[in-house]
């Protein structure tokens, strides 16, 4: 047990706030507690529990393994995979991921690229992350996927994982130990499972495991004998994802590739390091292949941009190129440069898809080229204008199909049927002074109408209630418009 001021030494004077902070966070995990002694002071003393596994934690004893346990050599059987084969089957499973993002929208054949194919419990991972979703049979970014590209491999690995977390309790009953819906075996069939309604994994352990990993050492090898049902099936999703590699689903081992590695870290320059260390392991291949990909991988600032909308971006990297194409019209490529320009379509196609012209300026700074990053601002102004125009532009004009009501004879009329579209759920647009609206759809209206009509007395009496052909209805800054087809 401390007392409170026996921590002062520990701390600069000028970081009482940040003192203060840790310790009430420290509180707040029920990881301090504070009491008060005799003379007032307060006094701190770490958590039993805590206290307990902190120490076997640093001792590595106990039966807990934070730390892993390594591998013995019966159960590597004496063979071992270098550092640069897990960096490359990282960097494969990765862009493989990356790829399946942006590939949709442009058209692209991944001739030459090292990359491994998408299984679908990834795609439905991507898809509960409203990463990408399904148009027209194929999959398309989103504007949160155009967000997820952008950022350092680090931050990617995360948001992916925070998905995955939240999924967790979304586990099939009848497939209790797989999250990504697929007929594993499970790795305890004799011991009988605790609920049968919900069997699934435990957020706890996802959650402890994920740490472990980022606390293992790079191109040790570790055994499984320890690992409980979750973390067993944690394997299996995880090297989906490029985090963990096992040479077969029965193997008694698993390495930690740096993407596991480098989960602990503060920054995305974490993976800077497997960056170097990939590029330079590829040097050679890259030399003989030169469409070979580096994707995220590779450096930042490859993009030149004219004020006539012309780009030039001295890349090879089939992703990169796949990101370009959703908002550029590529026109030439050649082994290490593919040239297009920004048009108003193309830049349209891309704001359809969810992407935002701030997005779009941001990537085009982010990998500006050094020739480019000598002015201030890095693209010229006539071009981040008119990117953002060419937004504003696309987002002033919507049109629907469908018809509009109007000439009726009383406010109560009018009222009435108002009401009813609504109900229904077909009301676009109303304008209340000319008696006026628009719907979606006119058939249950139509019914209505006539029902009303019906149950007049005689058919005497009724209104006069305009009903015209399909028309568009224009959005304008605001503003409305209805216009008629005859």
């Amino acid at each position: 047990m401390s007392a409170l001021w026996k921590l002062a030494p520990w701390f600069k004077p000028s970081a009482r706030k940040e003192k203060e902070q840790a310790l009430f966070i420290l509180d707040r995990l029920h990881i301090l507690t504070s009491k008060r002694n005799d003379d007032g002071r307060s006094m701190y003393s770490l958590s039993p529990g805590f206290q307990r596994s902190l120490r076997q934690a640093i001792e590595g004893s106990g039966t807990h393994r934070s730390f892993g346990v390594p591998a013995t050599r019966e159960e590597s059987g004496g063979k071992r995979v270098t550092t640069n084969f897990l960096d490359e089957y990282s960097r494969a499973q990765w862009e493989g991921i990356l790829y399946y993002l942006v590939s949709g929208a442009a058209g692209l054949q991944a001739d030459g690229i090292s990359r491994s194919e998408v299984g679908p419990g990834t795609k439905k991972l991507l898809a509960a992350g409203d990463l990408v979703r399904t148009m027209h049979g194929s999959p398309r970014i989103t504007k949160d996927g155009f967000s997820f590209v952008l950022q350092e491999t680090n931050a990617q690995v995360w948001s992916l994982l925070i998905v995955y977390l939240k999924m967790v309790n979304e586990v099939s009953a009848t497939n209790p130990l797989c999250l990504y819906q697929r007929h594993l075996k499970d790795p305890y069939p004799d011991k009988p499972h605790s609920n049968d309604k919900q069997l699934g994994m435990s957020e706890t352990e996802v959650l402890a495991f994920l740490f472990m990993l980022g606390s293992l050492e790079l191109g040790q090898d570790y055994s499984t004998s320890t690992l409980s049902p979750t973390q067993l099936q944690m394997l299996e999703d995880l090297s989906a994802m490029g985090l963990v590699y096992r040479s077969s689903k029965d193997a008694k081992t698993f390495y930690p590739t740096r993407l596991a590695t480098t989960l602990t870290s503060d920054s995305g320059s974490a993976m800077s390091a497997s960056t170097n260390d990939i590029a330079q392991a590829n040097q050679a291949t890259s030399a003989v292949n030169p469409s070979s990909s580096s994707t995220t991988l590779q450096n930042k600032g490859f993009i030149i941009i004219e004020t006539n909308y012309r780009l030039y971006a001295y890349t090879n990297s089939l992703i990169q190129i796949a990101i370009l194409s959703l908002f550029t019209k590529l026109q030439h490529r050649f082994p290490n440069l593919v040239s297009g320009k920004l048009t108003k379509e193309s830049v349209h196609k891309a704001v359809q898809s969810g992407i935002t012209s701030a997005q779009i300026i941001s990537y085009l700074t982010t990998y500006a080229h050094p020739q480019m990053q000598k002015n201030v601002p890095y693209i010229p102004p006539t071009v981040m204008d008119q990117i953002r125009l060419w937004e504003y532009e696309g987002e002033r004009v919507e049109v629907t199909m469908g018809y509009l009501m109007r000439e009726f004879g009383s406010e109560a009329e009018y009222r009435d049927v108002l009401g009813y579209a609504d109900a229904l759920g077909v009301l676009v647009w109303q304008k209340d002074e000319s008696r006026c609206f628009f719907v979606s759809h006119v058939e249950q209206i139509s019914a209505y109408l006539k029902k009303k009509k019906e149950n007049r007395e005689g058919g005497r009496g009724g209104k006069r209630i305009g009903l015209m052909g399909i028309v568009h209805i224009w959005r304008f800054l605001g503003t409305c418009t209805c216009m008629g087809i005859p």
